[in-house]
């Protein structure tokens, strides 16, 4: 005798449905959140340039086509710097240790220029080294550890340049900077190595090393932290203001590079009104000056090395 089958119960018939709806809904509102994720960055290609900028809001490292710097042998009145930092670059170049650098002081002496010459030219002594110049904005600071990340596991050896970098009152971004100098449990990835230029030797303002004097319960200590920074730099390169005859022999470099025709005493005569216009000789006013020099006498200075313009992926978009 058969026994008879019970139907389900009306409160089961009504469970099912209830639970497949709601499993829907969460696959829906899933597959949603999937949609709206960012994919994430494919990995950076190190072989389409020697130079990048970094970008952290897409977390993406532009290629630099064409590098904005001077030829090593057009940087005068700075041979001491210069050496120091070179050798400290080829040291890194050959996987030796090497320390982070400084190079603060005067303005328009070529700080930035001495750090992308020496790029170019330890780069082409030691090509096997792969070293590749990844510049990091001043504002983008905060975003060092997420850099040296991505910088990390790769097979070729970066220096990571911020130009003009500085800090001023209520900035608490130096502390990232301190962290990925030499603190941190990671530390600063052995394929890596910063430079930085800046005004100041302490990258922080008078005013606020003074308020963090005046404010603190115990004033040394508050101030020791804040100069503490520029200590955590090994090497630190001091560039001065220029004597006449070095501004004159910047000049005179740069006239003899690009062929420019005009007469040794009508140069000097140009040049020194130049600077006293500008109040000022630098390696910078050298500069622009060749630059209008140049313009009069319709002879072009963007050809064949020199100063040239930027051109990176962001720029060609």
């Amino acid at each position: 005798m058969k026994k008879p089958t019970h139907a389900p119960t009306r409160g089961a018939a009504k469970d099912r449905p209830a639970r497949n709806r709601g499993a829907d809904v969460i696959e829906r509102i899933a597959a949603a959140l999937e949609r709206l994720a960012p994919s994430p960055p494919a990995a950076p290609d190190f072989s389409a340039a020697e130079a990048f900028v970094w970008h952290p809001e897409r977390r993406h490292l532009a290629a630099v086509r064409r590098v904005n710097r001077v030829e090593m042998s057009l940087l005068k009145g700075i041979d001491r710097v210069r050496d120091l930092l070179v050798e400290n670059t080829e040291r890194f170049a050959r996987g030796l240790p090497a320390n982070n650098a400084l190079l603060w002081g005067a303005r328009g002496m070529g700080k930035s220029s001495l750090v992308k010459a020496a790029h170019a030219a330890v780069g082409a002594a030691h090509p096997a080294a792969g070293l590749k110049l990844v510049e990091i904005h001043r504002e983008d600071i905060e975003s060092l550890p997420e850099l040296m990340g991505l910088l990390r596991g790769a097979m070729q050896r970066f220096i990571v340049f911020c130009d003009d970098l500085s800090f001023d009152a209520e900035d608490t971004s130096y502390k990232s900077l301190k962290t990925m100098l030499e603190g941190g449990i990671e530390g600063r990835p052995e394929n890596v190595v910063f430079y930085a230029t800046s005004n100041r030797r302490h990258l922080l303002a008078r005013e606020m090393v003074e308020n963090e004097r005046s404010t603190a319960i115990n004033p040394g200590e508050a101030v020791e932290e804040k100069v503490s920074l520029s200590d955590r730099f090994g090497l630190w390169l001091g560039f001065h203001r220029c004597s006449q005859d070095e501004y004159l022999a910047m000049v005179a470099a740069y006239v003899g590079r690009y062929d420019i025709p005009i007469a040794a005493d009508e140069l000097r005569r140009e040049a020194l009104e130049w600077a006293t216009t500008r109040g000022a000789r630098s390696g910078r006013v050298a500069w622009q000056y060749v630059q209008d020099l140049a313009g009069r006498l319709g002879v072009r200075t963007d050809v064949g090395g020199g100063k040239s313009e930027i051109r990176s992926e962001k720029s060609e978009t």
